[in-house]
């Protein structure tokens, strides 16, 4: 007997605030500010609320404006992404805002953006497509539906393997050798998508919990140390202590195809498998392991056809 375990209610310690004393950019792109040191050095953004539900992102980020945060050297630039999905919270339906038409972290491709389909997430997009153009070194901050422990996601570029090693925290990485597989993410947009020598990171930090306020602050130290790799800020006076380092490579990722999809048994992420084992049925379609200790991450708290199910990993 399968099944799909039913949704968790969520632990909403962290809310949405009125963002709309942020909407004045200074780009010419609404919700995006950018401050330049006069220095050389390199161009970080820090992107929050590409899905509108994770709410870490935009603490992470007011906190830089509402605290004067500026470069020493080069130039920060401070985004929020789908502020349209994030107005529409609904605290009965806290999980219902992560978009409104099209999931904005898969369609950084040139299909998507150059196409004739019209959504306000593609229209977010196109508009903030120079912006992402313009940075050296992007951070995206998003969040999980389930309460698990944090990790990072990145295309497998050494430049990115290096970076989130360096900073140290949260200590566990999602790499994706060949890409999401589910639709072109942010992170690799334009050069960001391409292997190579070249010296731009763009790394996903996924934080914990939609509505923690756990994840909230982790998001606003990441945000930090992430300043601070680059020369941005100065380093805080005490570092966090670095724990060992666990590394899963992106195998699998099954999408929702029916609404007959279940899981073989309940799921929140990092539960393994054996080879072969079942880990969800959907439709006539079986979902097996395709190694001994896969890994789950992000398994899909209530599935909706055409979206991501499950990402099945291995440990590196």
């Amino acid at each position: 007997m399968t099944h799909t375990p039913p949704p968790v209610p969520a632990s909403l310690e962290v809310l949405p605030r009125d963002l709309s004393a942020y909407r004045q950019g200074n780009v010419g792109v609404d919700y995006v500010h950018r401050f330049e040191s006069g220095r050389p050095g390199p161009h970080v953004l820090i992107n929050a609320l590409t899905h509108g539900n994770e709410i870490c992102g935009m603490v992470a980020a007011t906190h830089l404006l509402d605290t004067g945060v500026r470069p020493k050297v080069g130039t920060l630039t401070v985004s929020f992404a789908n502020v349209a999905a994030y107005e529409s919270f609904d605290i009965e339906k806290p999980f219902e805002s992560r978009q409104l038409v099209h999931n904005m972290n898969r369609i950084w491709s040139t299909e998507w953006l150059d196409g004739g389909e019209q959504s306000p997430e593609l229209q977010r997009a196109r508009a903030m497509r120079a912006v992402v153009d313009a940075a050296d070194h992007i951070l995206d901050i998003h969040s999980t539906s389930q309460d698990v422990e944090p990790f990072w996601v990145y295309p497998a570029y050494e430049r990115n393997a290096a970076l989130a090693l360096a900073i140290g925290r949260p200590p566990v990485h999602l790499v994706m050798p060949q890409g999401l597989g589910s639709g072109v993410p942010l992170i690799q947009y334009g050069r960001h998508g391409l292997d190579g020598p070249g010296p731009g990171t763009a790394v996903v930090v996924e934080c914990g919990q939609h509505f923690r306020r756990s994840a909230a602050e982790l998001a606003t130290a990441v945000t930090l140390d992430f300043l601070a790799h680059f020369g941005l800020i100065d380093p805080p006076a005490e570092a966090a202590p670095k724990a060992p380092q666990r590394r899963f490579e992106l195998l699998q990722t099954h999408l929702v195809h029916t609404k007959d999809f279940r899981f073989a048994r309940p799921l929140v992420g990092f539960e393994t498998f054996a080879k072969d084992e079942l880990i969800a049925t959907d439709g006539d379609r079986s979902i097996v392991s395709p190694c001994d200790g896969c890994t789950v991450f992000m398994p899909t708290r209530e599935p909706i056809v055409g979206r991501e199910a499950v990402y099945l990993t291995r440990p590196i």
